[in-house]
């Protein structure tokens, strides 16, 4: 009998934390709108969403490029902003701050693990959505361009194609990415060989700080803007803007897409690509992907791999460096497409050439599912009989899309310093890469996680180690996480901090410290400072 009412006492005391935890965040809400009404009146309530507009969930779910963090997020934010004003966001801080409610800020929503506009912890938070921050400016005579936060890849290519033929940017291949996350985390691309990364041609930035002040360059100094050029977002304030240099590219590049199924040696050409791959001339990027496929022949799912290729450079150019470099691809005239800079955007983002470049204004995305990516990096060449033996293990998955990504290295990646930003992945690495599975249904979830995981554990001694290195740009929440709503010891945090930052973490952290000791700015895997 004793047993029996401690069991009723305790599950009346858990049903009651609950209640008071919903109706915590309906207070919360208006508290919390009314203190930005108080802070900016004029506008809040053209910008400011709650669970009380019938918008509410539209604007939720218009940016969600991955199905799976909202489907396991079992908190919605008690509000969201889509400022159109820096003031909206200094308001937003301030009674974020005020009232004890956290931060999340969304540019395009791809981030991998949705932690820009979910939560894991049960701790009230707000979204700040950045789209309509959105202008980008671009100057011809000094190459450069000023790029608003909210603002999407396919934006800031488009912008650049209507000022000039011949300057461009190195950044990501999927048009709908925002930059305010993509720049934060490095920002790979097909150009990368030649150029490097998005963040290695950042020269100025603007951003809101924990006390609600706007700081350029010079005034924020150059440790904060060391850190915020790949130290991975949502960890020392909000960007509002982006001032990059422009890159000259010529009128006329080259471009391929060459697929080779296992019966047609993909197995050779892989092993022979990563003896080439960081070799080749910088002008040109092969970017191999492995996927699932159904057989032609039998109906069996089998693999096959896509040779995916950019070069700076007409296609006889190509041509001559391939017959030196990679004769066993065979290329041949016939499979390459000469193209404009900008039609090579809507190639490799999945568009045909002949399509509008009006298309990489949407924001839309070509399609949403369920999605896990992890990544890791590759020093040493894998041999034939370790490639088979990890396609093995890709043909265990039947239903639904799996992907491994190779991801070239060589060129100007390798020549800048692992300190020069906290993106520390430079020499010594052949490729980068990603792993991918997509599916259709959350009741799939747990059986596609399970194999991705699998998958990963089983290339341990393939990749990098002590530590096994990641890109912070396809975050991944099982290397690590602090998910009860408390601030991330140094000693949690350093799990997946040395994984994405290696020796830059111990910088970050200091950094950190000192511009918001208080944690406020923080996530599941953010920095913390010492103090935490």
């Amino acid at each position: 009998m004793e047993t029996s009412n401690t069991s009723f006492i305790l599950t009346y005391f858990i049903l009651l934390l609950v209640i008071q935890q919903v109706e915590s965040a309906w207070i919360n809400h208006d508290v919390y709108l009314k203190c930005l009404q108080s802070q900016n009146s004029n506008s809040i309530s053209e910008v400011a969403y709650t669970p009380k507009n019938s918008s509410f969930s539209s604007i939720f779910l218009s940016s969600e490029q991955n199905l799976r963090p909202a489907s396991t997020s079992a908190l919605k934010p008690i509000l969201i902003l889509v400022p159109f004003h820096e003031s909206h966001i200094q308001a937003a801080i301030y009674c974020a701050k005020k009232h004890g409610i956290q931060i999340r800020v969304r540019s395009g929503g791809h981030d991998y693990e949705g932690l820009s506009y979910t939560s894991l912890s049960k701790h009230p938070f707000v979204i700040v959505d950045l789209r309509n921050l959105s202008s980008i400016s671009i100057d011809t005579e000094s190459s450069t361009a000023w790029i608003q936060g909210g603002a999407t890849l396919g934006e800031l290519y488009h912008k650049i194609a209507e000022k000039s033929k011949t300057l461009a940017f190195a950044a990501g291949v999927c048009p709908t990415v925002g930059v305010g996350g993509h720049f934060s985390g490095g920002g790979y691309g097909m150009m990368s060989r030649k150029f490097g990364l998005a963040v290695d041609h950042i020269i100025d930035a603007k951003i809101i700080d924990v006390n609600g002040r706007i700081l350029d360059r010079q005034s924020m100094g150059e440790d904060l803007f060391w850190a915020i050029r790949g130290g991975g977002g949502g960890t020392f304030g909000i960007i509002i803007a982006w001032k990059v240099e422009l890159l000259p590219v010529p009128e006329i590049i080259t471009v391929f897409n060459l697929t080779k199924t296992l019966d047609q040696n993909a197995t050779q050409l892989l092993h022979k690509w990563q003896y080439i791959a960081d070799k080749i001339d910088p002008n040109l990027l092969i970017r191999p992907r492995i996927t699932n496929v159904n057989s032609s022949q039998n109906g069996k799912i089998t693999l096959q791999a896509t040779f995916n290729s950019l070069f700076l450079g007409g296609v006889d150019e190509l041509l001559s460096v391939m017959n030196r470099s990679f004769p066993e691809l065979s290329l041949v005239k016939e499979d390459c497409t000469e193209m404009s800079w900008i039609e090579s955007i809507l190639f490799f983002a999945g568009f045909a050439t002949s399509e509008s470049v009006d298309v990489l204004l949407s924001r839309t995305p070509l399609g949403i599912a369920y999605f896990k990516g992890k990544s890791d990096f590759v020093k040493q060449p894998i041999s034939e009989n370790g490639l088979e033996a990890i396609w093995k293990r890709m043909l265990e998955e039947v239903d639904g899309l799996v992907e491994m990504e190779f991801s070239p290295y060589g060129g100007r990646l390798s020549e800048i310093s692992e300190y020069a930003t906290p993106f520390p992945h430079r020499a010594g690495n052949i490729y980068m890469l990603h792993y991918g599975a997509v599916w259709g249904s959350s009741s799939e979830s747990e059986e596609k996680l399970t194999w991705i995981r699998r998958l990963y554990s089983y290339m341990a001694s393939y990749v990098s180690s002590s530590p096994r290195e990641a890109y912070v740009n396809y975050r991944d929440l099982d290397l690590g996480v602090n998910n009860d709503g408390n601030h991330p010891s140094y000693k949690v945090a350093s799990i997946w901090g040395t994984k994405y930052f290696k020796n830059n973490f111990e910088r970050l952290v200091h950094i950190k410290t000192e511009v918001d000791p208080s944690d406020f700015f923080r996530n599941e895997q953010s920095i913390p400072p010492f103090s935490s």
